[in-house]
């Protein structure tokens, strides 16, 4: 879905390729109440930052939680929607509403039709190998944990 995606910038009409790198809770890496979900638009980092308060008044208004899934596709979602609008103007972080990570939470709930149909994260193919990714997976060998 909102993982790994390509459109168009509305005022160049360069397409733009996006994948999800990662999600950090921003509260020990930056002192910030939010969750930063990290993307590589033409390999370029980008961050969406997604105030923590919208898992709470999530499951205040209807009682479901954001997995760590869905936050991503959201957080796609929304990428997805400022490229193709116009808004992203080459920041390197966009933060969003809480309204606008329910928005897109929604959204991308009723695209997948349940949250258990969302794809699972990292984004591994069967032609990938760990090479040739960016990132170690935690216990891999050589990674700087297992050089300690």
């Amino acid at each position: 879905m909102y993982e790994d995606f390509t459109t168009q910038d509305r005022w160049t009409g360069e397409t733009l390729h996006c994948v999800w790198k990662g999600t950090v809770v921003a509260i020990a890496t930056r002192h910030a109440d939010a969750t930063d979900i990290r993307f590589a638009v033409n390999g370029r980092p980008l961050w969406i930052a997604m105030p923590n308060t919208a898992w709470v008044e999530q499951k205040r208004r209807n009682g479901k939680v954001i997995t760590d899934y869905l936050a991503a596709q959201a957080a796609g979602r929304y990428l997805k929607h400022a490229i193709a609008s116009g808004y992203d103007n080459g920041r390197e972080m966009y933060t969003m509403t809480v309204d606008e990570v329910l928005e897109h939470a929604a959204a991308v709930v009723k695209e997948a039709g349940r949250t258990d149909f969302l794809p699972s994260l990292p984004v591994i193919n069967d032609d990938a190998h760990p090479g040739e990714l960016d990132f170690k997976l935690p216990g891999e060998p050589a990674t700087v944990a297992s050089e300690i």
